[in-house]
């Protein structure tokens, strides 16, 4: 049997630690270390995922909440709801498909930014953003919520009574209450995650995948797990043809990932940058093109160069330049200074 804790909240002084945000805060933290590597062996700057991540965060953070706030209206709009609840995050609370979707609108906006194309952010990303997943699935682990079905399995989950508000088991006699025991379906999706994680980074590096490949074989691969645990949970949710609303969505995201996966072709994207970190696409067989301060000094250094190897061609000193050899009143050049060998030019292409 799988403990669960009775306390997700620490208070050190005015300031409550809450165990799910660390969960997400170490998450972030993994996803950004395991793109800057990728987006390295890629020619972009080190650490420029950063530049990303301050985008992307916030948007998939709003997007995540949006969506669960939408799918689960009831707490916050139905009779007896909290509105205020909806902006009270660390409850928990927080739906993936609208945080890959937030976080995809601020990568964008990040990459259009940073002249770095978008669909290789997004590959690079491919392998971070399951490790996340899988380390913010903890959080639920700490809150005592979404759990599947019961389970008298010996990996089962014991599951307390929680206060949401106070971020802590319910108690009664100095004991906390508990439910009962149940499938520990933040534990199966934990390593669903990192199966992903680890079959992205094989398939990837064996067959460099490009064109925002990986990262729909990542979104197409979390979907099947996705779709199997969402059938075992037993939290409130909307049912449509008698599906969780979930279900329907792993389905029909599925469908569009491996879609993109089979039909998109293309190599993988490179990029190169400046020595002020300005980011240029490279074409695939042209060499990285240079930009700004870089190239005005190529561009200065040009006929310099050219001066110099005209300057350093020999000339044949029997055969002077038919403009150094004065001639005689009424008489014509001789034939073998008229036939000679002009002196090099200085705008010889």
């Amino acid at each position: 049997m799988i403990p669960s804790p009775t306390q997700g909240v620490w208070d050190l002084g005015p300031v409550p630690l809450r165990a799910y945000a660390l969960c997400i805060v170490l998450g972030i933290v993994a996803a950004c270390f395991i793109a800057d590597r990728r987006l390295r062996q890629r020619g972009a700057p080190p650490w420029v995922i950063l530049d990303i991540a301050v985008w992307a965060v916030p948007a998939g953070i709003i997007g995540a909440r949006i969506y669960h706030v939408i799918t689960s209206p009831e707490a916050y709009f139905g009779e007896g709801g909290d509105l205020i609840k909806a902006f009270k995050i660390w409850e928990g609370g927080l739906g993936i498909w609208g945080g890959i979707a937030g976080g995809a609108v601020g990568a964008y906006i990040a990459c259009r930014r940073l002249n770095l194309p978008f669909a290789m952010a997004a590959d690079t990303l491919a392998v971070g953003l399951p490790v996340a997943q899988a380390l913010g699935r903890w959080g639920n682990w700490f809150n005592n919520e979404l759990y599947g079905k019961p389970t008298d399995l010996p990996w089962g989950l014991k599951v307390y009574n929680w206060d949401a508000s106070a971020g802590h088991a319910q108690m009664a006699n100095g004991k906390a209450l508990e439910l009962g025991t149940f499938h520990p379906t933040f534990l199966y999706e934990f390593l669903w995650c990192i199966g992903v994680a680890a079959a992205v980074w094989y398939v990837d590096k064996r067959w460099t995948l490009g064109r925002g490949r990986a990262f729909a074989l990542y979104v197409a691969l979390y979907c099947v797990g996705r779709f199997w645990i969402e059938a075992l949970r037993i939290d409130e949710a909307h049912h449509f043809l008698g599906m969780r609303l979930n279900n329907w969505t792993a389905l029909v995201v599925f469908a569009a990932a491996l879609a993109y996966f089979v039909l998109v072709r293309g190599p993988q994207e490179r990029v190169t940058y400046d020595e002020n970190g300005r980011i240029t696409v490279v074409t695939d067989g042209e060499q990285p093109a240079v930009g700004g301060d870089a190239a005005d000094d190529a561009a200065d250094d040009a006929p310099a160069a050219a001066d110099e190897s005209a300057v350093e061609e020999p000339v044949a000193d029997d055969e002077p330049s038919p403009e150094n050899v004065p001639a005689e009143d009424g008489e014509a050049p001789s034939e073998d200074a008229s036939s000679g060998s002009s002196s090099p030019s200085l705008n010889k292409g």
